[in-house]
């Protein structure tokens, strides 16, 4: 029920054939658009700060635009985009009266690009405004120098890359992960024009031929040979270059996801596999996944190769896209989902000391609904006839407007509702299940004040996910330790067990070896069990009547569920790499000093 935010969801086209063949088999010269619009829509839950889109144009002449970018802010930015396009578009075909200068202007618009891109935006840095939208846009009044970037991504060693252009003589207009990887791409993409132009120049050539030989010899998967190498994260970078060459790379851990299918007539990427089958009416088994360190290179000839980019590395697929942030119309995630939610039957059971007659079961919020069924299931496998109500209810967002304190905090407790008369007060127990507990402030300031309204004997709140010990630097806004209800009842545990000099070992550790996470060193004293309860001492709202207990996923029941997919650092502190490592060694020093129990 605590939002996550995501970094990020992409989408990507190359059409394969020629303008006027869409407009006949699909009654319209959009069809390009129209699909672009679909796949972003369809990934609307990975972003809902800002989109943007690209496209190239493969066909226009000198002193025409070929190459188009629109960005817009804010939960809407995906309709404005396109409502945007539709109205230049039709204001230019109304504004000429002959068919030559129509179809000049027709030419020279959005419509009839070859090569789409769009991407929807979840800060995780907290740098907003329009600004940090994706794509970003390199331009060069040569084509193939033109470059457009956009990506899932967040890179941990962004301060190692800056260093690296301003000793090249660079001077980066903006401090940030996107534009320093725009501008080292850039950087890679010139060298590899200009070798094209010696090749050219040497071959003999003069003048249009040379631009020609370089559009049409354009290597990039020699440009991001020479880029990627340089960055440590998780990632799936996506460009187009003026020229028309369309790429898309995954980090060489597969943390970020993606999957592309081409047919004769497309070739289409995505952050998930559904949002391909649903806008191009495919089965699942014709859609491949983008390997770890793999790149799909189409050329302006629309050509496809798939070369290795960098090696790959011990597989670290993210496991929260398969408890969260992918949608769960997935086949495999929604079997993942709801196996996820069976594996805690045993363990249910033993909180509500096997009570079932007087137990109602129910889920929040939406994205905990699959787990829900496999945990019902589960049940009724073990010829459990459970009780199912719909006891939760989100509200729209309530506004606070200028309240403060204590009024404040009663308008955030109304932004759920319960559906009174769903359980018996005082004789039956309640089990909720959510995807995840993060940072608990939900819990505390509304659900459990909402749920204690309906009176119920317990409360058991199950979280299908294991509890959330590390913060992530691979994509998702949790990169402060102090956030994290689990790691807050560790520290608590730690000072009133007068172990204080455990804070201060890991303190001095992380300053002088940021090779090791030592940061797991405040979990090893307790079991999950002490950490839950404390948790619980800590959410549970002043005045609550009900007794509540947690119930955790475990991380073998996690890996059980989610075989292919063991990225789990936020659970265990296992970062895959290095940059993540010398973060959450960071994040730990930042939080003692700014707590000052040093």
């Amino acid at each position: 029920m605590e939002e996550l935010k995501h970094e990020c969801g992409v989408a990507m086209i190359r059409l394969l054939k020629p303008a006027a063949y869409y407009e006949e088999k699909y009654g319209t010269r959009a069809y390009g658009l129209n699909k672009l619009y679909l796949m972003m829509e369809k990934q609307h839950n990975r972003g809902q700060e800002g989109a943007g889109i690209a496209a190239v144009n493969l066909h226009t002449e000198p002193g025409t635009e070929y190459m188009f970018r629109e960005k817009a802010e804010g939960k809407e930015a995906i309709t404005e985009i396109f409502k945007r396009i539709e109205h230049s578009i039709l204001n230019k075909e109304a504004a000429v009266n002959n068919v030559q200068c129509s179809m000049l202007n027709v030419q020279c618009s959005m419509l009839n690009a070859q090569l789409f891109m769009g991407h929807l935006r979840y800060s995780t840095t907290g740098k907003s405004g329009l600004t940090f939208v994706h794509p970003f846009l390199r331009r060069n009044n040569w084509r193939a120098k033109n470059l457009c970037l956009c990506g899932n991504f967040n890179m941990t060693n962004i301060d190692e890359v800056f260093r690296f252009l301003t000793s090249q003589g660079q001077s980066p207009r903006i401090y940030g992960d996107s534009y320093i990887t725009l501008e080292l791409m850039g950087h890679r993409l010139d060298r590899e024009v200009e070798r094209l132009y010696a090749e050219a120049k040497a071959q003999g050539l003069e003048g249009i031929d040379i631009t020609a030989y370089i559009d049409d010899h354009v290597e990039m998967a020699n440009v991001l040979r020479t880029t990627m190498p340089h960055f440590d994260g998780g990632y799936v970078m996506c460009g187009l270059t003026g020229s028309g060459e369309m790429f898309a790379v995954r980090d060489p851990w597969g943390i970020r996801p993606a999957f592309y299918y081409q047919d004769d007539e497309v070739i289409v990427l995505a952050s998930e596999r559904p949002v391909i089958q649903t806008c191009f009416n495919l089965e699942a088994d014709v859609i491949s996944e983008l390997q770890p360190g793999q790149a799909l290179i189409v050329n302006r000839h629309g050509q496809v190769s798939l070369p290795q980019i960098l090696e790959p590395r011990q597989n670290s697929r993210c496991s929260f896209e398969r408890i969260y942030f992918s949608r769960g119309s997935d086949r495999d995630i929604y079997r993942e989902r709801k196996l996820l939610g069976e594996q805690l039957v045993g363990q249910v059971q033993q909180a509500v000391d096997g009570d079932l007659e007087h137990t109602v079961f129910s889920y929040v919020p939406n994205t905990a609904e699959v787990a829900y069924y496999g945990m019902v299931e589960g049940f009724r496998h073990c010829h459990h006839d459970v009780r199912t109500e719909k006891v939760v209810w989100k509200d729209i967002k309530l506004r606070t407007f200028i309240t403060e304190g204590a009024e404040r905090n009663d308008l955030a407790a109304h932004v759920y509702d319960i559906s009174y008369g769903s359980l018996q007060p005082y004789v039956d127990n309640l089990v909720i299940i959510d995807d995840s507990i993060v940072r608990g402030t939900t819990l505390r300031e509304s659900i459990f004040k909402i749920l204690d309204r309906l009176h119920p004997r317990k409360i058991v709140m199950v979280s299908s996910s294991p509890q959330i010990r590390y913060p992530d630097y691979y994509g998702i806004d949790m990169s402060r330790l102090e956030e994290l209800c689990a790691f807050r009842a560790a520290i608590a545990l730690l000072q009133e067990r007068g172990m204080q000099s455990v804070i201060d070992d890991v303190y001095r550790l992380c300053r002088q070896d940021p090779s090791q996470n030592h940061v797991r060193r405040i979990y090893a004293p307790f079991t999950v069990d002490e950490i839950n309860r404390k948790i619980v001492d800590m959410l549970r709202p002043e005045g609550m009547q009900a007794p509540i207990e947690l119930v955790f996923q475990s991380i073998e029941g996690l890996h059980h569920a989610c075989p292919n997919h063991p990225g789990d650092w936020y659970f265990t502190g296992h970062y895959p790499t290095p940059g993540g490592i010398r973060q959450v060694n960071q994040a730990f020093v930042n939080y003692v000093e700014s707590s000052k129990q040093v």
